[in-house]
């Protein structure tokens, strides 16, 4: 429900509001203004916000202020980077090397620094113009994750679990990880430039992706025996691996599945790889069709190239979750392929007949209860969910994240990171800064 005043007693608030403000707030409160005043049937904007500038603001849509939305984010941010070190933050830093400050962000519950986090972490903080935090959390990733001897299986990649003293768990790779990197690299480039050395960011990012793509087959040995891996692309498929280990039955995870990247990849990218980068963008958005349960919309955690179950993780469970974000964010971008609105209509039927405040958080693919509580990281990916959502039901989920706590306490990575990137998307705040090198 809206807040008393409605659409044009709020433009004309944010319109008068203006007066004053530096360029940049002036431009995301027009951002706010525009999208309010000419929204689409179905509730977005007629081009993608990629061709528009504009992002729509879920929150202010619901009727509370950009003021308030403004409090929350930042207040988010406060708390999950530089709260209580024992029972609020995730981000920790960790001193000095000859490229400046380091910086990890843990997940708190298993002792372990991911690959997922620390990209998380970076994307959250390029958004919010935290190039500090930034710079900490890459320095970190360069110097203990990554793989950069030409003889490792992971080569070029980067281990996807870390102790939080800089020794490796597991030396093998995540996908979802460099993906995230890959793009907060390339809107660090947007945003503050390109230094020196790891922090050129537009060549850390182009070498990156390249390898994810091309990078051939290395066998070696690992803290773990020996290893054989590869690309984190099936070059076949055009899709993304679950993981680069070619022992292992290939197959791949519909939430690491990410084509609104991919199209900025395919603009942005390698000139050689872009072609390839836009095709990958289109098997995605038909993927999400065949891996999703045509009725609930829950997507398996692992998947065949097929979009079939993987059997031994078929179940929609914490990594499945993530899927809805990223066939909204793409509609929300890019608004290339409407399914994805049924996609998101369709999931948010499933969660509201599970009852809003009580539904659990995995399930079989038909919707049976698999096990599971309620759980914050879920409440945001599906109030993201609304992005793409037509129905009058998805201003329920919008809603239910702006109830939410931050956050704290034994379990707050996972459910912190998704609270506070679903707080930027939905705010308005989760946007494509291009570099003035690239193309459009």
């Amino acid at each position: 429900m809206l807040k008393p005043g409605g659409p044009l007693l709020l433009i004309l608030a944010v319109a008068s509001s203006l007066a004053g403000q530096p360029k940049a707030a002036q431009d995301r409160q027009r951002g706010v203004q525009a999208s309010k005043a000419a929204p689409s049937k179905s509730g977005t904007t007629a081009a993608g916000a990629f061709a528009t500038g504009r992002y729509r603001n879920l929150f202010v849509e619901a009727g509370h202020s950009q003021a308030e939305v403004s409090a929350k984010i930042n207040t988010a941010f406060q708390q999950l980077f530089h709260g209580d070190p024992q029972t609020q933050t995730v981000y920790y830093d960790v001193g000095k090397n000859e490229n400046g400050p380091l910086a990890y962000l843990s997940d708190i519950n298993n002792k372990d620094v991911r690959s997922e986090g620390m990209s998380y972490g970076m994307m959250i903080a390029v958004q919010m113009n935290k190039k500090a935090e930034f710079d900490a959390l890459w320095n970190w990733s360069k110097t203990f994750m990554y793989n950069g001897s030409p003889t490792h299986p992971a080569y070029g990649f980067f281990s996807w679990s870390m102790k939080t003293d800089g020794k490796p768990n597991s030396e093998s790779p995540a996908p979802d990880g460099e993906e995230y990197w890959v793009m907060a690299l390339y809107f660090a480039s947007a945003r503050w430039g390109d230094g020196a050395g790891i922090y050129d960011y537009r060549a850390q990012a182009d070498r990156l992706l390249t390898d994810m793509k091309n990078r051939g087959v290395i066998t070696g040995p690992t803290g773990r025996g020996q290893a054989t891996e590869g690309a984190h692309f099936n070059a076949e498929h055009k899709m993304v691996r679950f993981t680069p280990n070619m022992k292992r039955p290939d197959h791949t995870d519909p939430s690491y599945h990410l084509p609104a990247f991919y199209e900025l990849w395919a603009r942005w990218g390698p000139v050689a790889d872009r072609p390839f980068w836009a095709e990958a963008a289109k098997v995605s958005r038909d993927f999400f069709q065949k891996a999703t349960n045509p009725t609930t919309g829950l997507a398996p955690d692992y998947a065949n190239f097929d979009g079939t179950p993987v059997a031994r993780n078929g179940n929609f469970g914490a990594d499945a979750w993530r899927t809805a974000a990223n066939w909204a964010v793409d509609w929300s971008w890019w608004a290339a392929d409407p399914r994805e609105q049924q996609l998101s209509d369709r999931i948010q039927a499933f969660f509201e007949s599970k009852g809003m405040e009580t539904y659990g958080s995995r399930f079989t693919l038909d919707g049976n209860p698999a096990g599971g509580g309620h759980s914050t990281a879920l409440v945001a990916i599906n109030a993201v969910a609304s992005l793409a959502a037509t129905h009058p039901r998805a201003a329920k989920f919008v809603e239910a994240l702006w109830n939410a706590q931050i956050p704290s306490g034994q379990f707050r990575y996972y459910d912190g990171m998704w609270y506070m990137m679903g707080l930027l998307h939905c705010g308005g705040e989760f946007r494509v800064w291009t570099p003035k090198w690239a193309a459009r």
